[in-house]
């Protein structure tokens, strides 16, 4: 009897620790500057965080941008991973700038014509007006306040993961690299997935790299497989990309199971 009550005893303990909320990520020591911008017509929030490295030299570094940059969003956990592979020599030392969100699904969205796009948020699509906050107001102002080289980045997750792709077909020459992990290219039926051919086919000649992944998420797995086709279509050389193809992770455990990977592929130019 003693046997069997130990035995039980010893399921709950498991189970309760496999159910466990993980602890918080650690905040990193980090700046936040607030930008007002004429854009977007509010105050925003902006966290950076600087490698040692930046404070032990006077040599510039390269600037990875991230949305769903808040300091209770995805900002401790990216700062802390590319603490850790700048220490390990995996990637070179960066610059991390994350944007807080104030109304994240217009900011993350395009336009859309599908009656349940529009239902998820009051605002929608203004993804184009959020890149032009990035390029013209954002990207000068950390430009002028810190050292950093012409190299940037930009990576983020499902709605950030949609904006990402978006930015990298529409707009490519804004960043060197792109890493989208479950972009959510389903919005608007599918329009990036449908268009993409034709942004390609407009593709600037300067090098670029592009890292995505796709979970095996019903509304993402097939979408993101669809563009990975068609960017292997395209055989552009000038662009480096890799996909990552994620079936048995879901949509809220790809961005923390393959973040590693993504940094190390893409922010290495070799």
């Amino acid at each position: 009897m003693k046997t069997i009550y130990f035995s039980l005893l010893l399921l709950l303990i498991m189970i309760n620790c496999a159910t466990a909320t993980p602890p918080p990520d650690p905040m990193p020591a980090h700046e936040t500057i607030n930008i007002d911008s004429k854009i977007l017509g509010e105050t925003r929030v902006i966290n950076v965080w600087t490698p040692s490295t930046y404070q032990n030299s006077n040599e510039p570094l390269p600037v990875l941008y991230m949305p769903d940059g808040g300091e209770k969003e995805d900002f401790p956990h990216i700062a802390n991973t590319l603490a850790e592979l700048i220490a390990a020599k995996k990637i070179p030392p960066t610059i991390l700038v994350g944007i807080e969100n104030t109304q994240r699904r217009r900011d993350l969205t395009g336009a859309t014509q599908v009656a349940t796009d529009k239902e998820i948020a009051p605002v929608v699509g203004g993804s184009a007006n959020f890149i032009n906050f990035i390029q013209t107001e954002l990207i000068p102002e950390i430009n002028r306040k810190y050292r950093t080289t012409s190299e940037k980045g930009i990576i983020g997750e499902s709605l950030a993961g949609l904006f990402v792709t978006e930015t990298f077909l529409v707009e490519p020459d804004l960043f060197d690299y792109y890493i989208a992990f479950d972009p959510s290219i389903w919005w608007n039926d599918h329009e990036l997935e449908k268009t993409a051919k034709n942004h390609l086919a407009q593709f600037p000649t300067t090098e670029k790299r592009f890292w995505f992944a796709g979970s095996g998420t019903d509304s993402i797995l097939n979408s993101t497989r669809n563009l990975a086709d068609t960017i292997s279509e395209g055989g552009l050389r000038n662009l480096k990309w890799f996909y990552a193809d994620e079936p048995k992770e879901k949509h809220n455990t790809i961005f923390r199971a393959t973040k590693e990977n993504a940094m190390i592929w893409t922010m290495n130019k070799n």
